[in-house]
């Protein structure tokens, strides 16, 4: 597809001579996206191309944060990206922004300015690319930004754990890493992000995952899992037949997988631009309720929180909130369905902390 080129139609809204030489230093290769390189799971048909198509994306929306000045004109570049792949930019603009936040001591006055303008209608892709920049300096999130949505803020470690993922595959996939003295519930939040990753790190392949999962800690995979439905749902890449499968392999973690697909059907919701076809396919398969209807559980589950602070116990309790609202109207006894509170969330065994935050690079 015709992505926009950056740089394209933004003369004169650089950032001067010396901001200049800091994007020439920032700026990311698009083909460092590619599966080959990255050594995932190559498979026909058309998985590859819209996932490496939404990496694209991601880098084309940091290398516009990093290379322009002020909103509009940050605006105007991600605007030529299509409308179902700009998300994915808006998230690689929040990455963009929090890295030049982090390394210029400004405490998250880029970011502050891109959820309040440019990137108003993006605040969970935002918030996630955050985590991408925490992940690449590493650091764990907030470390030095003041800024984002009290709840959303939690999914900069989603974008943490997504981000090791995609660049540290051999030792937090392959060898089912994670970090020392992390806290269950950041844990948790930090492995969602992780399952998004492996949705593309197996090329959206329903049995790959399956197997991918299994190789987890079990206390791990309910959050893994929620991560592959948020995804599925909203970078897409399965066929009819492939999300059926996806909802068999899920088993037990079935209410997880809806979870994370209504939290992207939500994101997709927030943006005020048409549902895409894959999200419009996914969410009755994944959910069992139109996109929508699974958009709002999401709002429902954060009002029936009431003044509750927004806590990362409070962010779990928000996210099993939605799986209770999926399970009454997908299951006629409710309270059959497995769940996962906040307070009953596994410590992590210390077996599989080998990892700290440094060795990520």
């Amino acid at each position: 597809m015709a992505f926009y080129v950056p740089g394209k139609g933004a003369q004169g809204t650089s950032r001067g001579p010396l901001g200049a030489r800091a994007a020439r230093l920032l700026r990311q290769d698009l083909g460092q996206v590619d599966f080959g390189v990255r050594r995932f799971r190559l498979r026909e048909g058309p998985a590859r191309q819209t996932l490496e198509d939404s990496g694209r994306a991601f880098l084309e929306g940091f290398n516009q944060a990093v290379s322009v000045r002020g909103a509009e004109a940050l605006r105007g570049g991600i605007e030529e990206i299509p409308e179902d792949f700009r998300g994915f930019a808006f998230e690689g603009a929040g990455m963009g922004c929090a890295l030049l936040d982090l390394m210029t001591l400004s405490g998250g006055s880029r970011l502050r300015g891109l959820l309040a303008e440019a990137g108003q209608d993006y605040p969970h892709l935002i918030h996630v690319g955050a985590g991408w920049a925490f992940g690449k300096l590493r650091l764990r999130p907030w470390t030095g930004i003041r800024a984002g949505d009290p709840w959303l803020r939690w999914l900069a470690w989603d974008g943490f754990g997504f981000y090791q993922g995609f660049f540290d595959s051999d030792r937090v996939v392959g060898g089912c890493r994670t970090e020392s003295r992390l806290d269950p519930h950041k844990r948790a939040m930090r492995d969602q992000g992780l399952g998004r990753c492996l949705w593309f790190h197996e090329c959206a392949d329903p049995q790959a995952l399956r197997l991918r999962v299994a190789a987890f800690p079990q206390g791990r995979r309910s959050d893994l899992w929620s991560g592959i439905g948020l995804a599925a749902t909203y970078a897409g890449g399965a066929s009819e037949g492939e999300l059926h499968a996806l909802v068999e392999a899920s088993a037990e973690y079935r209410a997880h997988l809806a979870q994370g697909a209504a939290f992207a059907c939500a994101a997709r919701k927030r943006a005020r631009t048409p549902l895409p076809e894959h999200c419009r396919s996914a969410a009755p398969i994944l959910t069992g309720a139109s996109a929508h209807t699974a958009a709002g559980w999401t709002d429902t589950a954060l009002a029936d929180l009431g003044s509750q602070p927004a806590s990362a116990a409070q962010y779990l309790a928000w996210r099993a909130g939605v799986r209770r609202l999926w399970a009454a109207q997908t299951d006629p006894d409710p309270a059959g369905v497995p769940e996962q509170t906040a307070d009953e969330i596994p410590a992590v065994r210390s077996a599989d902390t080998t990892t700290s935050p440094r060795s990520v690079r």
